[in-house]
């Protein structure tokens, strides 16, 4: 599934190379993710103030999740309740601090000097250095950074401190804040709602972004879109996830339960920890042992096939609070995935299982003990033919000139509905586009673009 609102299309689609991409797309897309996830967190904060039920400790799991500290997310909300703006005040121009700053600032123990120093070395000895530009003066730069960190950007050598919670009460504030707000923007009685908060670098592009989970596809300036289907995997996995139990999310291929998941866990709050145990095919027990311990960061060659050890140290590493994350869970036979259930029913067990993939439910069926122990079944399903033309459009700028009849006819011939062939198709379009710019995506260009995927997209 994909995500946020593309910038404004210009009258011709201009030629932009995958390199381009790289330098352009990741900082504006933080800088998105930054704004939704403030109006994401106030949104709810102002829900739960409305009903009287706001406490401090839901601000905490609110900075946590934001990434900055509790007093900034006091300051979001007294603007909300003043003025009713939910994001941040427009910006004034001037020098501002772009993502790979900011990264290389944090590489440098938030030395603002150090990295003053660094650009004015790199600029006098390398003209084509990573950061283009002037180098702005130390004072500029030191009132960029003070302005960011006002605006609530944290460091990653700075990160928010926390205060000790009374457990009980901090898991029923992470499920009353996962809540979808009880009212919307407009002041009306709000459907669940999800919030765009990553970019797609499935393109390889932003080589400085964490790698994003899913199928490789040649999209430049794609974005993931916050589709209705995304926020029932947000809200399912949250409230899971606070009753520390397990989800299955499961659906066709192709539908976007990985990369949904995945931005369902990003928002939850720093302090829990999410560990990924990448599974073989068909693996044996000691394999999956294996890959719970590399997950979990333990010495899975020492202690492999040393089964009381390693059963011992995995649910030593269970007690803590936080996610473990199986994807493609359909490849476990009956007999291991007996094994998650052992661990999840031990007494002392505080983590949560998120099972994914196709036929998931199927395969969770041929081992009832454990599908018996799933809290949350979330089905991801097909787009539907009403969500194709807006949601294509925040996909990809390349579909603001295609007609809605041509969008459709597509899908309905081709597509079905299915997000990931949707992303192949814009592949091929963007490519057929590259190569003749100021050229339309119409209907010609689709026929092509889908005649490339074979007899069976």
């Amino acid at each position: 599934m994909t995500a946020d609102p593309a910038p404004a299309q210009p009258d011709t689609l201009p030629r932009v190379s995958a390199a381009s991409a790289a330098d352009v797309v990741p900082s504006a897309s933080r800088s998105r993710e930054r704004a939704l996830v403030r109006q994401m967190v106030v949104r709810r904060l102002l829900a739960l103030d409305e009903t009287g039920t706001l406490a401090s400790v839901h601000v905490r799991i609110a900075a946590e999740t934001a990434g900055v500290s509790v007093r900034t997310v006091w300051n979001w909300l007294a603007i909300a309740r003043q003025s009713g703006r939910l994001e941040a005040a427009p910006s004034r121009g001037g020098f501002t601090v772009t993502d790979e700053l900011w990264a290389r600032l944090s590489a440098v123990g938030a030395n603002v000097a150090a990295l003053h120093r660094e650009l004015t070395g790199q600029a006098n000895s390398d003209p084509a250095r990573e950061f283009a530009g002037p180098v702005p003066s130390l004072r500029t730069l030191h009132r960029a950074v003070r302005r960011e960190q006002q605006a609530g950007r944290v460091l990653e050598t700075a990160r928010p401190g926390r205060g000790r919670v009374d457990p009980a009460v901090y898991d029923r504030a992470l499920a009353e804040l996962a809540l979808p707000g009880t009212v919307g923007e407009a002041g009306q009685a709000a459907p669940p709602a999800a919030e765009p908060v990553l970019p797609d670098a499935s393109d390889g592009s932003a080589a400085a972004a964490p790698p994003r989970a899913g199928v490789r596809l040649h999209v430049p300036g794609a974005h993931v879109v916050a589709t209705h289907q995304l926020g029932e995997v947000t809200e399912a996995i949250a409230h899971t996830v606070a009753t520390r139990g397990i989800a299955c999310v499961y659906g066709d291929a192709g539908q976007g339960k990985t990369v949904a998941v995945h931005q369902a866990l990003g928002l939850l709050p720093r302090r829990l920890p999410v560990r990924q145990a990448q599974v073989a095919v068909k693996p044996a027990l000691p394999q999956l042992r294996a890959a719970l311990l590399t997950a979990f960061g333990l010495p899975a060659t020492a202690l492999t096939n040393r089964t009381d050890a390693a059963d011992r140290a995995l649910i030593d590493a269970f007690r803590t609070p936080g996610v473990v994350l199986i994807d493609d869970v359909q490849r476990i036979a009956a007999p291991e995935l007996d094994y998650l259930r052992l661990l999840a029913d031990a007494s002392t067990t505080q983590t949560s299982l998120v099972l994914c993939g196709a036929g998931a439910e199927r395969t969770l069926a041929r081992a009832p003990a454990l599908a018996s122990r799933v809290l949350t079944w979330q089905h991801v399903p097909r787009l539907e033919a009403a969500q194709i033309p807006t949601v294509l459009r925040l996909f990809h700028p390349l579909w603001h000139t295609t007609t809605d009849a041509d969008l459709l006819h597509a899908d309905e011939t081709c597509a079905r509905g299915n997000f990931r062939t949707w992303a192949k198709i814009t592949s091929h379009a963007y490519a057929a586009l590259d190569q003749r710019p100021g050229t339309g995506a119409d209907g010609a260009l689709l026929s092509r673009a889908c005649s490339r995927l074979g007899p069976n997209p």
